[in-house]
């Protein structure tokens, strides 16, 4: 029996940042993945995911550049070069965690591991590793909903990478952000898509302006959004799959994607043998330290389902580390989050919705603008970005910010970090804008659109 400081399982973002920081903190560290180094961010999630849409969005540009003077042959996309591409990206940072483990004097285990008891790790092939602490960095993996006749004949978020070809008839059931992200890479480059949405709108959580604002905006794009159906089942037949909707009609594909969520990563990993009690999503209780019911067990990530995002499960990872390793007790804020949706057009948000400001701050003023971009002056593209700032009237206090449109992704990080110094409207008031940009509109908005609880 190997004897360590630390065992962790799962070779993700979060566990890859705890092994790293607590083996530099001099614990004796080891790490055990089944699958491949990186986890799902950086092997078929946000990595990966963001070249495809890179790829996706030329066919726009090679569109519009047609009104800046550009004449160019009938582009040609080619899937099976893009995935090789990406696939060898993808290995080149596989092996960039694998080396930064390494040097940072971590030892890896390749295998599925249990937990035989609060202080032993069992893999598959029989070795036992033992530890005062364990760190349960297991993630979450696809969820395809109740199961429907001829659910086989689907793939999930991690089928999409593994398509050797671009289908040219694609269902998607689900309408959060992997669903509506990997629909709009598929229409982008050249397949027509049809989304199949459960509830009356897309993006549940999100403001209610953003959604509306998306929704339209792809449906112009020839994207067919079906709100309030569910599919019934998956046919397999010569002409390819047939789709039935709980409105009877039937739906010619050659791929379905299921993306209806993920759950935490827990299956078979011998939670029980430790008295360890998921919650009521299936995750893994813990403290504001990761700590869960067991002394000495740990969870970081999104295997406890707090806020399921990579730089998140990065930071609860490292902050783990320096409380148990480097004597440094720290607790993680999981209330301001920046993030991005990367549809096309994409989405970028941080701080509260309207709705949820409402809740905690009744006189709520709202500044909104709904514009052209400047570069579809020449291009004659028809899309409009909306920016949105929620400020609280009597602190003068920026509550949130939410866009929809080229570039709002960046934008958000920024204001993260406005909103976490507690800027004013004042402030952004006062910062000079940075012409021409769509972002200078974030500080020369002077009225709001809609006053609440006047």
């Amino acid at each position: 029996m190997s004897e360590f400081d630390l065992v962790v399982l799962g070779g993700g973002s979060g566990g890859v940042r705890a092994a790293r920081i607590a083996a530099g903190h001099g614990a004796r560290v080891a790490l055990v993945e089944e699958y491949r180094l990186g986890g799902t961010c950086v092997i078929r999630g946000c990595v990966p995911k963001k070249l495809m849409v890179y790829a996706s969005r030329f066919a726009q540009e090679f569109e519009e550049a047609a009104g800046y003077g550009w004449t160019l042959d009938t582009p040609r996309f080619d899937w099976a070069n893009l995935k090789a591409n990406r696939d060898t990206e993808v290995a080149r940072l596989e092996a960039i965690y694998r080396g930064n483990l390494l040097a940072s004097g971590v030892q890896i285990f390749a295998g599925r591991a249990q937990l035989v008891d609060r202080n032993t790790v069992a893999l598959a092939d029989g070795t036992q590793l033992r530890a005062s602490h364990i760190l349960i960095a297991t993630g979450a993996a696809p969820t395809r909903g109740p199961d429907i006749l001829g659910h086989e004949h689907a793939i999930d978020s991690n089928g999409f990478f593994d398509l050797a070809a671009l289908p040219r008839r694609v269902v998607v059931q689900g309408a959060g952000y992997i669903a509506l992200e990997l629909a709009c890479v598929l229409q982008r480059l050249g397949a027509s898509v049809r989304v199949v949405v459960r509830g009356d709108q897309i993006l549940r959580g999100f403001d209610d302006d953003v959604r509306a604002h998306l929704a339209q905006d792809l449906v112009h794009s020839g994207m067919q959004l079906d709100f309030g159906r569910h599919v019934t089942g998956i046919t397999k037949t010569d002409n390819g799959l047939q789709v039935g909707l709980d409105n009877g009609e039937t739906v010619t594909a050659d791929c379905v994607l299921r993306a209806m969520g993920r759950k935490p990563n827990t299956h078979n990993l011998g939670l029980e043998a430790v008295d360890i009690t998921l919650d009521a999503h299936g995750a893994i209780p813990v403290d504001a330290f990761s700590q869960t019911t067991v002394p000495g067990i740990h969870a970081v990530g999104d295997v406890t389902n707090r806020v399921n995002l990579t730089p998140m499960a990065i930071r609860e990872g490292h902050a783990f580390a320096d409380t148990v390793f480097g004597g440094t007790p720290r607790s993680v804020d999981h209330t301001l989050v920046p993030t991005a949706v990367f549809t096309t057009p994409e989405l970028g948000v941080v701080g509260l919705t309207e709705q949820a400001a409402l809740l905690q701050y009744p006189r709520l003023d709202v500044y909104s603008a709904t514009f052209r971009p400047m570069k579809a002056t020449l291009s004659g593209h028809s899309g409009k970005m909306l920016l949105k700032l929620l400020v609280d009237r009597d602190t003068d206090r920026v509550l949130g910010f939410h866009g929809v449109g080229p570039d709002t992704g960046e934008m958000a990080q920024l204001v993260g970090v406005a909103l976490q110094l507690k800027a004013t409207k004042a402030a952004l008031d006062a910062t000079l804008a940075v012409h021409p940009t769509a972002a200078e509109e974030l500080v020369t908005m002077r009225k709001p659109t809609v006053r609440h609880a006047l």
